[in-house]
């Protein structure tokens, strides 16, 4: 969930939605602009690295390893605009803005405003467990007892167990829809309990159960639906107003908010979402009526800010919205690696927390680390903007010297040529989605339905990888010979995909 990729983009992560504009109710002004302390030299030579070692997820051992420069890397990627906040001994050192919040419009400065996609969970998590402490929601409670407006029809599949907090914000709650499109700006918009009974004018299916608690990790945005509800009916209040109060103002989040769509006093600050083609979004920035799932308008440097908070929050330097315990049952790792909201990964001794966001013709991501005070906020208002998103990633892991986030080292060797045509064909990803093999040049080629191709490379006979992604193509063969099948190996996942 950390980044879309494009070999597997047919399970496209983290698309989401937020509720009817619901405006917040505490006056609220344009914001101030971000002012950004005076830069020490080295500080300035650190950003121009960052700037020109952009580096693919994928190096060849032995291989010169080329690095990029981020102006050329947006031009070839067809991205208008990045934006990038840098954390560093638990501050912000820098924040960036690159190319256009709107093509022929305004730059992008460290003010502009994405949407953040899935990225809304982490801070919407915050919000209910202040709650939890506050002794208004519970963890552990059957979900049902604090929903008010609706509720989650009993289920077999449940096992006869009922569904927690606890479980909705660690993904093992069983719960469907992965994610949300949003409406275009001509489209209506359907109220929260249309969206969880999948009613008209809702554009995805009922949220249910499809499976029973801790059975098994399933990434739901609609877990978080409910999640949405169960806060709006204990406190009463627009989901909005209480993310404002509660989160985003005490840790001094100025430039982001969970209105949908975005209020007039943000307007001028909002970034144009583009397809991968160039083309502004149909409809202009969706509206999300599911606003905890991906609601969350805001910059990188408001997401550094969240991040600083969980690190010093954890360590009980501030505690502005959670308490040192609560922030380490946040950051604890359970099944799929993930905390309540939170992607873990890295060490047990120095880890790191994270989320990826996907809306429509927005891509971005955040890392940090829990106790050394280092992290990143990368966001772009590009369908394109995956790819470099985590090549910038990669350049500021190397940068800041992080123990993780770096690129893949793998090794190729030579295969005999005569080989390769039994791989090349036809394998279905999806309806109307393939991934074709092709040989040219005397190399492997893969192309997924509406994406460039890619060049592969052998790690033996029967194992192949990209550069572009760190993915891995692994072909099968029957009891004949006859290749059958591939196996794409992808962000520790599996997945056998037949030959047509």
């Amino acid at each position: 969930m950390l980044t879309t990729r494009h070999l597997a983009a047919v399970a496209l992560a983290c698309l989401a939605v937020s509720i009817v504009a619901v405006p917040v109710t505490s006056a609220q002004t344009a914001p101030p602009p971000y002012s950004e302390p005076a830069l020490k030299p080295e500080v300035t030579q650190r950003i121009q690295r960052v700037e020109n070692g952009l580096v693919g997820p994928v190096v060849i051992k032995g291989a010169p390893n080329a690095t990029h420069n981020l102006a050329d890397r947006m031009k070839e990627l067809n991205v208008p605009g990045v934006s990038v906040a840098v954390i560093h001994n638990g501050e912000i050192e820098w924040a960036r803005g690159y190319g256009f919040a709107r093509v022929g419009g305004p730059p992008v400065t460290p003010d502009t405003m994405f949407q953040a996609g899935s990225i809304s969970k982490p801070v919407a998590t915050m919000a209910a467990l202040r709650l939890v402490e506050q002794g208004k929601l519970s963890l552990d409670a059957d979900i049902n007892t604090e929903l008010k407006s609706w509720k989650l029809p009993a289920d077999p599949v449940q096992a006869g167990k009922p569904v927690t907090l606890r479980e909705l914000l660690t993904h093992t709650g069983g719960t469907t829809v992965h994610g949300f499109p949003g409406y275009a700006q001509n489209e209506p918009v359907p109220t929260l309990v249309q969206v969880l009974n999948g009613e008209k004018p809702a554009n995805t299916p009922a949220i249910r159960s499809e499976a029973a608690p801790m059975a098994r990790w399933n990434y739901s945005g609609g877990g978080f639906t409910i999640m949405q509800q169960a806060v709006i009916d204990v406190t009463g209040e627009p989901f909005p107003k209480l993310l404002h109060d509660t989160v985003l103002a005490p840790i001094g989040m100025t430039h982001s908010t969970y209105e949908q769509p975005l209020g007039s006093e943000f307007a001028a600050l909002a970034a144009t979402p583009y397809r991968g083609d160039g083309k502004p979004v149909e409809g202009g920035a969706h509206t999300y009526p599911e606003m905890a799932a991906a609601g969350l308008w805001t910059t990188p440097t408001d997401i550094a800010r969240y991040a600083i908070e969980v690190e010093n929050s954890l360590l009980g330097k501030a505690n502005h919205v959670l308490s040192a315990d609560m922030t380490k049952q946040m950051l604890t790792p359970g099944m799929g690696d993930w905390g309540l909201g939170l992607e873990i990964g890295g060490a047990a001794d120095n880890q790191y927390f994270s989320h990826g966001g996907v809306n429509e013709g927005f891509i971005n991501i955040f890392a940090a680390y829990d106790k050394s005070g280092e992290g990143a906020v990368v966001m772009t208002n590009s369908d394109n903007g995956g790819q470099i998103g985590e090549e910038i990633m990669h350049s500021i892991a190397t940068e800041y010297n992080w123990p993780d986030w770096h690129s893949i080292v793998r090794t190729a060797v030579m295969v005999d040529p005569k080989i390769l045509p039994q791989y090349a064909g036809t394998y279905v990803l999806a309806p109307n989605t393939d991934l074709v093999i092709t040989v040219e040049n005397g190399q492997l080629t893969a192309q997924v339905t509406g994406q460039g191709k890619n060049l592969l490379f052998a790690e033996s006979e029967t194992k192949f990888f990209p550069t572009e992604i760190p993915a891995e193509i692994e072909f099968v063969k029957d009891a004949d010979g006859k290749v059958t099948a591939l196996i794409l190996h992808n962000s520790g996942h599996d997945r056998k995909i037949p030959k047509k």
